[in-house]
């Protein structure tokens, strides 16, 4: 496989990050991969305002990761106390289960520990054990908070479920 490299998004980068978001989590394109949500979730994953957000928000880098000038994959990285917040991770849905996933997560880890932070988070599905599972073997545990999932805003989707919410996820750095 080509060599990934990473940079932080830009404006220009807005559009072809929102279409790489919407393959891995919705619709039967992100059936190729094994992040799908499209059986909890219709509708949206993100659009360009929220990208934009993402990009422009104080202490925040959403990370570009390319594969020979191609946007592979994503993520957000957000200084918040002592802590960094982890989101936005996406990967290409043909490229899920190359190794990918781990090597932007390392760099991620690199990052934070960069910034001085204790702690890196995310929130997860909770319904989604697989994918809870897969950030269990890289060193995340679950810490027992959970958020509701915002329903009635279909910026983060059409619900499928009313049993949706977050599962907050930690690993010490």
């Amino acid at each position: 496989m080509p060599e990934l490299t990473f940079r932080d998004a830009t404006f220009s980068d807005v559009e072809t990050l929102v279409g790489l978001i919407e393959s891995a989590y919705r619709g039967d394109v992100s059936r190729a991969g094994w992040t799908t949500e499209a059986d909890l979730l219709a509708g949206q994953r993100t659009d360009p305002e929220g990208v934009r957000e993402v990009i422009t928000a104080p202490g925040s880098r959403l990370l570009v990761v390319e594969r020979a000038g191609e946007i592979v994959a994503c993520c957000q990285l957000q200084k918040r106390e002592a802590y960094v917040y982890f989101g936005m991770f996406s990967v290409s849905p043909q490229l899920q289960g190359a190794g990918v996933g781990k090597t932007v997560i390392a760099e991620a880890e690199r990052i934070a520990r960069e910034w001085g932070a204790e702690e890196i988070r995310m929130t997860v599905i909770r319904q989604r054990e697989d994918l809870i599972a897969f950030y269990e073997r890289r060193g995340f545990g679950r810490t027992g908070r959970f958020e509701p999932f915002p329903y009635g805003d279909e910026r983060f989707g059409l619900p499928l479920r009313d049993d949706l919410e977050f599962a907050e996820l930690a690993k010490a750095l």
